[in-house]
């Protein structure tokens, strides 16, 4: 799974992959770290959506576009727009449910 460095590499990403599955976290962030294992796992499951973490430490202007004011945050992309977000820890049944919204 990638870690986005850049918006320009951000932006790029939504704009070549039809779903795209975007962790926001930060390295400090208890619930960020439950929730890694079980993001890793649906990334595996998942092939045809590309699954991304943005750190809002070191890009907050990805994270500002979007508001985000608590972490984790999940936002979900389908043909480049949100189609699903959810915030705070989140088991696997939940995530998998935000998944098929992007496939």
């Amino acid at each position: 799974m990638d870690i986005v460095k850049s918006i320009e590499e951000y932006d790029a990403i939504l704009l070549n992959n039809k779903g795209v599955f975007v962790d926001f976290y930060a390295d400090w962030c208890g619930p960020c770290k439950m929730i890694a294992p079980l993001v890793e796992e649906l990334a595996e499951e998942h092939p045809t959506v590309k699954f991304i973490k943005v750190n809002v430490d070191d890009t907050p202007d990805i994270a500002s576009r979007y508001g985000i004011t608590s972490i984790p945050t999940i936002i979900v992309f389908k043909g480049g727009k949100p189609a699903s977000q959810t915030t705070g820890f989140q088991p696997i049944e939940s995530l998998e449910m935000l998944v098929r919204a992007a496939e």
